[in-house]
Parts: structure tokens; sequence; C-alpha cells
């Protein structure tokens, strides 16, 4: 082997994580984040957690991209550590795929059917179908990630063959077989393995550089096997990098990732050599094919799957042992979490999923710090008053985590629909925390009534609770609309917020009238003045949530002109929902209800 075939192998190598990084990708965003969405949901049972784990490997083609997912998962407080245990496992039997797709570079014969088997027969024809797909392609698109993934493992195969092609020559040299010689100590070929792996943070590369090696014929099973258990080990250095700076959840995720490989690894080379030293395994002394580096690899992993399935619980506890909780510190006082794992960014639209989730985690805190609020303001409550002070606080969190999130994500490539979620999303979230804001601003005009000993007239009260009553719908018809996306109701939020206004109208005309003959005072009027001032804009920024939402699903951004636009049907059907709304809410009717006895009296 000469600088040359040193060269060669170099490039070929590169070639290969390219093909399979390549290609991981693009069977990432095909899947849509889908694959994501089912490990999330489909974890109840162990063992559906170990197929839906392999799947999702063999898929993706990469264990390490999924015990990096589920480091993020446990970050991000979607899953429990005893929901993983499973992924994980199934995961190092999902990555045996690779080895099995690679082995395809030893097939010998010389049937016609043998060699087209053979990638370096049909791979050319998978790089020009994949070349025209992606070329022709404009965006982001399935058919553009389907070219990626054939273009690929195209390049994937090309790497493995040059790779093959380089080392041919050491078949024949003596110190290259004097070196291999030296691995055969299990302890310094597991180091090796190790090493390997976590350089270039891939199992299924290291293995591919092994079957390599193996098609020089120089590369013994008794060589070989130590190795393949020290890529199993090397393996989890990625989902240990990947949980620095995370939860301590997310660090035990990653050891149990460890603990798996490790503790699997030394119960098989233990058993492995004292079966050995008894009955001398013939094979070991036999040069290793590429198909045998894929059956070992599959044993294994299978065999270690197999053996530590029920011992899950106890992975979970030896994590939490090499991990434990520090001493318990005061509880925070609100509890909600509003992280988002950047590790996800990678993954565009399951990034997208979960900002979609907090989103929604956001406009239901929102409204439920609205509803106390509006209590709060009709019979004064200090415990909740406090909560809604609480909750603006995390609505604050809420806008910059999300925020921050989706700029970085902005520059991923998205699908048109993840884009439109992305538009409403960054649009609606400031609306949102703005909602909460003034949420506090009348718990504090509530205090302020409270704390002054000051009333409204039983009048007053009866007119602001009826305002309340539609300020509380419109919320709750912006969250459930922005919530499920139900565009029926969020035509109805603008016609409403219409009569908020209204309504907001004549409370100060007769306000004014009650200051006129003395039945109510300066103080409570301006005090007045800043509830209607919330409530009013409250009912806008709900407004704003579902002028948004329609004017970015219909394509047409210009939002202050959308209902000016409207034609005479349109708005001949605008201002029946009105007026049906205005008789809902009416003031005059509300009023005729309670009796013209009470009409001057305070409470």
């Amino acid at each position: 082997m000469d600088i040359f075939d040193l060269l060669n192998m170099i490039g070929g190598l590169a070639l290969f994580l390219f093909g399979m990084n390549t290609m991981g990708a693009g069977l990432s965003r095909i899947a849509g984040g889908k694959l994501e969405e089912v490990l999330e949901k489909l974890t109840s049972k162990r063992i559906l957690a170990v197929l839906l784990g392999a799947g999702v490997t063999a898929v993706i083609q990469s264990s390490s991209a999924t015990t990096v997912m589920v480091v993020g998962f446990v970050n991000s407080g979607i899953m429990k550590l005893t929901q993983v245990v499973g992924i994980i496992m199934g995961a190092n039997v999902g990555t045996t795929v690779t080895s099995w797709l690679l082995s395809l570079t030893g097939i010998e014969g010389e049937s016609i059917w043998i060699q087209l088997l053979k990638p370096s027969s049909f791979s050319p024809v998978l790089a020009a179908i994949g070349i025209i797909l992606v070329l022709g392609s404009k965006g982001v698109s399935k058919k553009k990630d389907l070219g990626e993934i054939l273009l690929g493992f195209a390049i994937l195969m090309f790497g493995m063959e040059t790779m093959s092609a380089s080392v041919s020559g050491l078949a024949d040299n003596p110190s290259f077989t004097r070196w291999m010689t030296a691995f055969k100590n299990p302890l310094l070929g597991m180091a090796v393995g190790a090493i390997l792996t976590a350089i270039i943070q891939s199992s299924s590369a290291s293995v591919g550089i092994l079957q390599a090696l193996c098609t020089t014929g120089a590369v013994h099973y008794t060589v070989a096997l130590p190795i393949i258990m020290g890529q199993n080990i090397g393996t989890c250095v990625t989902s240990i990098l990947s949980s620095i700076g995370a939860s301590k959840n997310a660090r035990r995720a990653a050891m149990i990732h460890l603990y798996f490989n490790l503790i699997g690894t030394v119960i098989f080379m233990t058993v492995f050599y004292i079966l050995n030293g008894f009955l001398e395994f013939a094979f070991l002394d036999t040069a290793a094919t590429t198909s045998g580096i894929a059956v070992v690899h599959s044993l294994f992993n299978i065999g270690a799957t197999v053996l530590l399935f029920p011992f899950a619980d106890k992975l979970v506890r030896l994590a939490e042992i090499t991990i434990p909780d520090a001493k318990k510190a005061v509880p925070e006082i609100v509890a909600e979490d509003v992280y988002i794992d950047e590790r996800f960014l990678a993954r565009p639209s399951f990034a997208m999923e979960l900002c979609r989730g907090k989103a929604r985690e956001m406009a239901k805190l929102v409204e439920r710090a609205m509803a106390m609020a509006l209590d709060v303001l009709d019979v004064y409550d200090e415990e909740k008053a406090d909560r809604v002070i609480q909750l603006e606080s995390v609505a604050d969190k809420y806008e910059d985590v999300l925020g921050t999130y989706l700029v970085k994500l902005s520059s991923e490539n998205m699908t048109a629909e993840d884009s439109q979620s992305m538009s409403i999303i960054l649009h609606s979230i400031s609306d949102f925390e703005r909602m909460s804001d003034h949420a506090m601003e009348i718990v504090k005009s509530a205090e302020e009534i409270h704390t002054k000993g000051l009333s409204f007239t039983k009048k007053a009260k009866r007119e602001v609770q009826t305002l309340s009553q539609a300020v509380r719908d419109i919320c709750d018809m912006t969250v459930e609309s922005f919530c499920t996306d139900d565009m029926d109701k969020v035509m109805l939020i603008e016609p409403l917020e219409e009569v908020v206004d209204t309504i907001s109208k004549q409370i100060k005309g007769n306000h004014i009238k009650r200051l006129q003959k003395g039945k109510c005072t300066i103080e409570m009027g301006f005090i007045l003045q800043d509830i209607l001032a919330g409530l009013e804009r409250v009912s806008d920024h709900c407004s704003n949530v579902a002028v948004e939402m329609i004017t970015i699903y219909d394509n047409d951004y210009n939002t202050h002109e959308y209902y000016k636009n409207f034609s005479k049907e349109e708005q001949d059907n605008f201002n029946e929902v009105i007026r049906q709304l205005a008789e809902k809410y009416s003031l005059d009717k509300e009023n005729a209800k309670q009796g013209k006895a009470e009409e001057g009296n305070k409470e």
C-alpha cells in the first residue's frame, strides 16, 4: 500500500461518511418529523419502544442520531427515563441494518443476477436518478429529499468500494498482517474499536471501515470480534457529548446508553472467551468477511437486548445512582417548562412540531391567566391574583424562548406547511404575551379597588361582568381556534371584537351619566377607564391572532385591508354575526333582567 492507496482510502472514507450523512438527513426530512412523533407517543409498552427504536434507527441509518434524539426528548421533559430504555435498546438493533447493506459489497459470483446485487452495479443508476430528482426540484420538496437519499446511498456505497479497493494491496503485506495480529488481545481490540468510533461518532461507519479491511483477507474473527465490541462502546460518546449541559435526566439517558453497551459487552466477552477456552472455536482463525461482520454485529446487539430487556428498570436505577439528585432546594414558584431543546434544530419538521406544542401551551396559559384575572375582578382573591402575576412571568419566558428558537429554525429547510405555522406563531406569541400583561394590569386594578375599599354601583358591576364575559369568550375562542386551526371559529373573533368595543363605549357613556348624577366617584372612574382599556386591548390582540391566521392561510398578508375587501354578501354576513353577538351581550337586556329597582344602589 503506497501513498496513493492511502489517499484513496481517506477519500473513500470521506465519501462514505458524507454519503451516510446525506442519506440519513434525506430520510429524516422525508419522514417529516413523523418518526419522532411516533417515538414520543407510542412508548408506553417497553417491547413496543424497542421495536420503534429499531425501526426509526433502521430508517435514519444512525443509532447515534436516535439516542441523541432520545436525550433531547428527556431534556425537554417529553419522555421519562423508563420510556427511553426500550428505544435505546432498539436503536442498537436497528443500527445493524447498515452493516447488512454494506455487506453487499462482498457479494461474489459469476451469475448476472448476483452481479446486479453488487453496489457497483446498481449504485450508478441510483445516483443518476437521484441527481435528476435533485436538479429537477425547486426549494424543499419530497422529490428532492428522495433524490438526496438515493445520492447519499450511492455515494456511501461508492466510498465503501473505494476503501475496499485501496486496502486490497494489504492482503500480501506482512507488516499489515503482523499489525492486525496485535489486536488479537481482546482489551486492545476493544480499545481500538471504541476510540475509532468515538472519533468519527458513528458505529455504522466504523463497522463499515472494518468490513472494508476484511476484503484483504488479513483480518480474522479473533481480531474483528473485540473491535466490534469496542465499537458498540465508542458509539455512546455521541449521546454523552449531547447531554453535556443538559438536565440530570438527559445525562442519565446518555448513561443508560453507555451502561447498556458496556454491560452487554462485558457479559458477551466474558461468556464467549470462557466457552472458547473449553470449545476452541475454529472460526476465530478464519478470515472475516463483510457478511460475517454483519452477523457478529447483529448477534451481539440482538443478544444484548434480549438479555438486558428484563433488567431495564435496573439500568434506570443505575443511571440515577451515577447521577444522583441534589439536595432538595426550595421548589420553584412556577413549574411550567418553557425549554425547547436545540438538538432538534437539525430536524426542522419535528422542531416545528415542538414549537407548535409550546405555542399551544402558551396560549392556554394566557387563557387561564385571563380567566383568573376576570375572576379576581369580579370577586377579589389574593391567591388567584398572585397566580396571574406568576403566569404573566411564564408567558414572557414562552415568548422569549419561542421567538429565539424560531429565528434559529428559520434558517433550516422547511416545508410550506411548517413555514406557515412559523409565521402564525411568530406573529401570535407577542399578542398572547401582551394579553397576559393586560391580565396582570386588570388584577392590579382589582387589587386597588379591594385595598381602598372602593366599589362599583350594581349597574356598573353588571355592565363590567357582561363585558368580562364577552372578553372571556373571545379569549376562549381565540385559543381554541389557534390550537386546533379551526377556521370557522376564527371567523367569529373579529365580529365579537367589534361588539366588545361597542360595549366598552356604552359603559363609558353610562359612567359619565352616573358621574353627573353623583352616583359614582371620579376615583372609580379612573379605575374603570383602566379596566375597560385593558379589556378592549385584550380583544384587539385576539383579533390580531385571528386575522393573522386568516391572512396567512389565504396567502394574503395585507392584514389591515383584509376585512375592507369583503364582497357585499360577505359584509352582510359579517354584520349579521355582529348583530347576533350584540344581542347576546346586550347591556340593556342584562339590566332589564336585574330590575329597575337596583338602578342607583351601590354595593
